[in-house]
């Protein structure tokens, strides 16, 4: 859940009970203002970014670095 999302739940709580049907109410109208149309282009999106993603390997942080300082300095002895 992003931040935002835990933001809200977090003050929808501290609403009194009586008062959340006016939430709710609000959050249905909400659901009118963008249609399924948008939120399949926004799930095709994601899809693509999906398909794009790629595993990295875990990497020897010292490894990396000592070949680093060969490439740029000639030598691996930095003490």
């Amino acid at each position: 859940m992003t931040q935002i999302r835990q933001e809200a739940v977090r003050l929808l709580e501290q609403i009194p009970e009586d008062k959340v049907i006016f939430i709710i109410q609000i959050m249905q109208g909400m659901k009118g203002l963008y249609t399924d149309a948008d939120m399949q282009q926004s799930d095709d999106a994601f899809l693509q970014l999906e398909k794009m993603r790629k595993k990295v390997p875990d990497l020897d942080y010292e490894k990396e670095l000592a070949e680093y300082r060969k490439e740029r300095y000639g030598s691996t002895d930095f003490g």
